[in-house]
């Protein structure tokens, strides 16, 4: 009779454990961080976060975010969220210190809809033939810079004064936008090399070797829903089967709109608060179900006890 009291008051201790809520719970599965760059909605790094549209676009090594495109992976700089802007920079592409071959930059048809280069941005090709579509047919596709020449990215340019020919003289360029690019590759072009440069409107005045490098990309944020679902603790996410948006409140529980009392329940539970079940913490509330549960467990422990 004591032997088999002992043995069903231990399972049902055991019971208890296994039942009590989990604490200090993870909300989200999804990295919020790489390197010193935030990541955000609409972007995610883990498959199932984010937006489904950005979907496998950002890739994180241990120290550096980058974006993934059909011509390659370039380092994201900076992710700005009020303005919805990405900087990214390309490794291949010439700068006032550094001249490099002629690499082409494309973007997938999906990327060029989503966050393609924005009004800000300008892409300098440099040293390009007589020949060069840029510099005839399409010569109205190369636009006035800021108030600068190709003259004056030459000369100021420790990189791009090797340009110049033997005669002394250098090679038309041509400072134009991304369709540019995407239409025509660098070979249709006929221009050894390319830089680009952003925040246009704060370089009238500055010289080449203070001019910001890199591609400012401007994005979209899709009209999911998300705000709510991060109002209430949760992460915006996406199935990865039906790319129907999620609101993740925890590792184990997803909603399809916000996190509501659920979440309240879980930071409740993860303060090791006594009041999990009388979120107000007056007195004279009636239990939660979750206590009442365990004390039928208890009983019910006790009376099997017995009756053995």
């Amino acid at each position: 009779m004591q032997l088999s009291f002992t043995l069903v008051l231990l399972f049902s201790l055991l019971l208890l454990t296994s039942l009590h809520p989990k604490q200090a719970q993870t909300l989200s599965t999804c990295r919020d961080t790489c390197g010193t760059v935030g990541i955000k909605y609409p972007f995610g790094l883990d498959d199932g976060c984010g937006a489904p549209e950005y979907r496998n676009m950002l890739t994180c090594n241990a120290t550096d975010l980058f974006f993934q495109t059909p011509s390659g992976l370039y380092r994201v700089r900076s992710i700005d969220y009020d303005k919805r802007t990405v900087v990214i920079f390309d490794p291949g592409m010439s700068t006032c210190n550094l001249l490099q071959p002629r690499h082409d930059f494309s973007l997938s048809d999906t990327q060029v809809l989503l966050l393609p280069p924005s009004s800000d941005s300008a892409f300098a090709l440099l040293n390009c033939s007589a020949d060069s579509p840029v510099l005839n047919r399409y010569k109205s596709l190369c636009s006035n810079f800021s108030g600068h020449s190709c003259d004056e990215l030459y000369t100021s340019c420790a990189a791009f004064r090797l340009l110049r020919s033997v005669t002394g003289v250098y090679q038309p360029c041509c400072f134009t936008e991304y369709s540019t690019l995407r239409y025509m590759s660098m070979n249709i072009l006929d221009c050894t090399h390319y830089t680009t440069v952003y925040g246009l409107d704060d370089l009238k005045g500055v010289g080449p070797v203070d001019w910001t490098y890199g591609i400012e990309l401007s994005y979209g944020v899709p009209d999911a829903g998300c705000e709510h679902c991060e109002r209430t603790g949760g992460t915006c996410g996406f199935n990865t089967e039906t790319q129907g948006m999620i609101c993740m409140c925890s590792s184990m529980m997803n909603t399809t709109r916000d996190c509501g009392k659920a979440y309240q329940l879980q930071q409740c539970l993860n303060s090791n608060s006594s009041d999990c079940g009388n979120p107000s913490g007056s007195e004279g509330r009636r239990p939660s179900p979750m206590t009442l549960f365990h004390v039928v467990i208890l009983v019910f422990g006790l009376v099997l006890g017995n009756i053995l």
